[in-house]
């Protein structure tokens, strides 16, 4: 594939991880340190389900575009599920497991792929306005 080519496929799986309720989606691009892939996108869910809903929704638009995965891992526990498609691959984490490998910190070096901000701050609570935020009891 084509760098365009991935990249295009990596948002769209940034995209289908978003409409799931996935937050904290992060593309990361690793071609220069490893030789296996050329992104990392990394997603969490709140729970073993919506890691599920969300793999399963990323895998679902891929298959539109195109794109099997090679590979998944993680079915059983679904606490972090891995698709592998060749020049990307996709992690789907629990908050308890991202934490623990912190795969962002571990190739902090490497430069991330610009997403749209609907689906960086996906799920995310709006901050209140200042024209809704209410004063003291009198």
């Amino acid at each position: 594939m084509e760098p365009l080519e991935i990249e295009e496929l990596v948002r769209i799986a940034a995209h289908a991880a978003a409409d799931k309720k996935a937050v904290d989606v992060v593309a990361i691009r690793v071609a220069e340190l490893l030789v296996i892939t050329d992104y990392f996108l990394i997603a969490t869910g709140a729970s073993d389900r919506q890691v599920g809903a969300v793999a399963d929704g990323i895998e679902d638009a891929l298959r539109e575009a195109g794109v099997k995965p090679i590979g998944r891992e993680g079915e059983r526990e679904q606490r972090w599920i891995l698709l592998d498609y060749g020049d990307f691959v996709v992690h789907v984490f629990r908050p308890d497991e991202r934490e623990f490998y912190r795969l962002e910190k571990l190739w902090s070096d490497a430069p991330r792929l610009d997403l749209p901000a609907d689906v960086v701050n996906a799920s995310r609570p709006e901050a209140p306005s200042e024209d809704s935020a209410e004063g003291p009891s009198s």
